[in-house]
């Protein structure tokens, strides 16, 4: 005769996460929460890393292109502060092909 708790082998195991489907559909929730989290992640991270061209948020204008504007920016304000000439802002201005 067996005595003790439950009918056998394996039934403290069931009853360990309620022994119903309740359990399984949690498990299954967490496990699909895991994999979307891993999922976004990985996104995040490409766009992050400079990955994303274009799309929400992103400009559409090319790397060379924002360098240029950059350049411009610069020379704009040296000789807005006067450290050159107007002749010489042109001439960096031509030099960029603006």
């Amino acid at each position: 005769m067996m005595g003790g708790y439950g009918n056998g082998y394996g039934s403290g195991y069931n009853n360990m996460m309620g022994g119903s489907w309740f359990g399984d559909l949690l498990f299954l929730l967490f496990g699909a929460l895991i994999l979307v989290g891993i999922v976004l992640f990985v996104i995040w991270a490409v766009r992050a890393s400079g990955g994303g061209h274009g799309g929400v948020g992103g400009t559409n204008q090319s790397p060379g292109a924002v360098g240029h504007d950059e350049a411009v920016a610069i020379a704009k304000r040296r000789l807005a502060s006067g450290e050159i000439t107007k002749d010489q802002y042109q001439e960096i201005i031509h030099s960029l092909g603006s």
